[in-house]
């Protein structure tokens, strides 16, 4: 079963990649109007500017684009980004849909975006907003808040 839609994006798509460093929560986004090996090499060119020193481990579904020859091309010069797949058949593995949820209520939930420049424009600002207040990143949801116990009171007669 899909998942509707809960915003509009007008007669022209626009696509929307994003990445997420776990390490301090500061968010990589981009939008494309396709979804193809050229935009998603775009995509890992920022991902890498981003993270200037030590490998980069991207772990990713199995869409052709990124695991296209040239995307294997293009990371034999960029040796430092490692792709890690997730398995066939194992979407629930993908750790990112928790935080596409939140990019996704924070940037898209609720409008209906006229063209591409909308959509670029929302995302843009929505990163910065959850990049100024971007924290390490937990999986999971947080433990519930402990209970308080309430005082009794012993009435002596």
């Amino acid at each position: 079963m899909k998942a509707e839609l809960d915003y509009g994006r007008g007669p022209e798509k626009t696509w929307v990649y994003g990445g997420l460093r776990i390490r301090d929560g500061q968010q990589v986004t981009m939008t494309a109007p396709s979804r193809n090996s050229a935009f998603y090499q775009q995509f890992l060119q920022r991902i890498e500017e981003a993270n200037p020193a030590g490998d980069i481990y991207v772990v990713t579904d199995n869409l052709s684009s990124h695991n296209s020859l040239s995307t294997r091309t293009w990371l034999e010069d960029h040796p430092r980004i490692h792709h890690v797949f997730i398995p066939v058949s194992a979407c629930w593995l993908n750790l990112q849909e928790g935080w596409w949820r939140i990019f996704r209520k924070v940037a898209l939930a609720g409008h209906s975006f006229a063209g591409p420049d909308e959509i670029t424009h929302a995302t843009e600002l929505a990163t910065t907003q959850l990049n100024a207040r971007a924290k390490p990143w937990i999986w999971g949801r947080p433990a519930p808040p402990t209970r308080h116990l309430r005082r009794r009171y012993v009435y002596c007669l």
